[in-house]
C-alpha cells in the first residue's frame, strides 16, 4: 500500500497564485489531469493531497515554477505542460536550470530563454564552440537562438561585429527573379535573421545595428550641398560605399539617375568645391570614375570616366560603362587631375551620433 503525503505551497500573494495557477484555474485544472492526486485551492495557498511519489512530483513541479515565476519569468501552458513531461520523465531536477538561464532581455523586457531540453543543449553548444550546426524542423527557435546569442556576445563585447549569412536556397516558397541590387537580392533570404535582430533590439538600435551588419565600419559627416543638413557616407570592409542626408526630419538615400540610392562597391572620397568622387572596378574589364555634386538630396553627375582596360582606351559615359565619346589618354589624365582630391575625417562607426 502506497504511502499518503500532504503538501502545503505557500504563495506570496493573490497576483502569485493567479500567475501559478493560471486565469480560472487553467493551469491547476492541467495538474490535476496529470497527476493522481487532489489539488485544494484556498486564497494564497495550495495543499496537495496523495500517493506520496505523485505529491512529491507535483508539488516539486509548483515549486519549480514558483521560482521561475520568481525570477521574472511569464508562466505560460508551456512551462506548465514541459515541466510535467520533465517530472514524468525522472528529470524534473532540469527545470531549475532549464527555465531560468536568462539569455539577454530584450527591448521589450521580455526575458529569452531556453523553452527545452533540446534548445538549451543547443545554447551550451554554441557557448563552447566556434561553429554550430543546428537541425530541425521548422519553428523550434534554431534561428532566433543564434540571433539572441550573438547578440548577447556582441554586448557583452565578446565579439566585435556580426555576420549574418544564409544559403540563398527556398525553403519551400518560389521567390523567383528578384529585382535590385545585390543588397535586394539577398534581403528576402536574410529576413528571418532582420525580423528576430528587430524583436530583440527595437526598431532604433537594430536599424543602426544594419549598418554594422553591412560591414559599415567608418562614416563622415559633411554638408554637401550648403543646406545647413550635413550628409553622411558610410564606408564598409568590403568597399562597399553609401551615402546618406536628412529629409523631413528622417534618415533617407541620397538619389542617383532614376531615384535609385547610391551605393557601390568602390572608394569615395572628396574634391574641392565638395564634389565627390567615386572609383570602381567592373570586372576586370573596366575601371570607372564619377564625379558627383549633390542637391537638394540627389546626386547630379558631373562627369562620368570610363578606362576600357582591353582595349587601352578612355571616355565619357552618360550612363554605366557606354562609352559616349572618346578621349586620348593626355585628355583623361587632364581631367582626372582638375579634380584635386581634399582630406576627409573618417570616422569609426560607433561614434555616430544617434538619430534624435
Amino acid at each position: 500500500m502506497q504511502q499518503a503525503l500532504e503538501r502545503q505551497i505557500v504563495f506570496e500573494d493573490h497576483k502569485e497564485a493567479y500567475a501559478l495557477l493560471g486565469d480560472r484555474d487553467e493551469f491547476l485544472q492541467v495538474l490535476r489531469e496529470n497527476f493522481d492526486c487532489q489539488f485544494i485551492s484556498r486564497g494564497e495557498q495550495l495543499e496537495i493531497l496523495g500517493e506520496a511519489a505523485e505529491v512529491k512530483m507535483a508539488a516539486t513541479l509548483v515549486e519549480e515554477l514558483q521560482y521561475l515565476y520568481r525570477q521574472g519569468t511569464t508562466i505560460t501552458m508551456h512551462e506548465v505542460r514541459y515541466g510535467i513531461g520533465l517530472v514524468r520523465g525522472g528529470k524534473g531536477e532540469a527545470l531549475h536550470t532549464l527555465f531560468g538561464d536568462t539569455i539577454l532581455v530584450t527591448s521589450r523586457g521580455r526575458h529569452v530563454r531556453p523553452k527545452t531540453l533540446g534548445q538549451r543543449l543547443y545554447l551550451d553548444t554554441i557557448r563552447h564552440n566556434s561553429i554550430t550546426f543546428g537541425i530541425g524542423p521548422a519553428g523550434t527557435g534554431k534561428t532566433y537562438l543564434a540571433v539572441v546569442m550573438a547578440v548577447a556576445a556582441l554586448r557583452n563585447k565578446e565579439v566585435r561585429r556580426i555576420i549574418l549569412t544564409r544559403p540563398a536556397v527556398e525553403a519551400g516558397e518560389r521567390l523567383g527573379f528578384l529585382p535590385g541590387d545585390l543588397q535586394d537580392k539577398v534581403d528576402p533570404y536574410l529576413r528571418p535573421l532582420y525580423d528576430a535582430l528587430q524583436d530583440i533590439l527595437g526598431q532604433d538600435s537594430y536599424q543602426k545595428l544594419r549598418m554594422v551588419l553591412g560591414a559599415v565600419t567608418e562614416y563622415a559627416l559633411l554638408d554637401l550641398d550648403g543646406d545647413g543638413t550635413d550628409e553622411c557616407i558610410f564606408w564598409g570592409e568590403g568597399g562597399n560605399s553609401s551615402l546618406y542626408t536628412m529629409k523631413d526630419g528622417k534618415t533617407a538615400p541620397v538619389l542617383t539617375e532614376g531615384d535609385k540610392a547610391f551605393g557601390i562597391w568602390g572608394t569615395v572620397s572628396l574634391c574641392e568645391n565638395n564634389v565627390l568622387k567615386t572609383y570602381e572596378e567592373v570586372g576586370q574589364a573596366y575601371k570607372l570614375y564619377c564625379f558627383y555634386t549633390v542637391e537638394h538630396g540627389n546626386l547630379i553627375v558631373q562627369n562620368r570616366l570610363v578606362y576600357d582596360i582591353a582595349n587601352d582606351c578612355f571616355g565619357l559615359s552618360l550612363s554605366g560603362i557606354h562609352i559616349v565619346k572618346d578621349l586620348s589618354r593626355e585628355e583623361a589624365e587632364t581631367l582626372l587631375n582638375s579634380y584635386r582630391e581634399v582630406p576627409l575625417e573618417h570616422l569609426p562607426i560607433d561614434t555616430l551620433p544617434e538619430e534624435k
